[in-house]
């Protein structure tokens, strides 16, 4: 959360990674694989934090799916 309460709605690389609880280097791999999107502003990539949470949910799901339905 910021200062005046709210979330940022893009997300550079660093804070990203540091969401995830992953290096720079590993969140950069991801992105170049094609694994997260990413938006450019110029010579800046902010990662969307809702597209953040998807990734995060498509893992889980795929996790999940892979062990028969662990965990519902």
């Amino acid at each position: 959360m910021t200062s005046r309460g709210t979330e940022k709605l893009l997300l550079s690389v660093p804070e990203a990674a540091e969401a995830l609880g992953v290096s720079r280097s590993h969140l950069y791999n991801l992105i170049q694989q094609g694994h997260l999107p990413t938006i450019r502003l110029g010579a800046s990539v902010r990662v969307p934090r809702r597209w953040l949470e998807e990734f995060v949910e498509q893992q889980v799901k795929a996790w999940e799916s892979s062990r028969n339905g662990w965990g519902r």
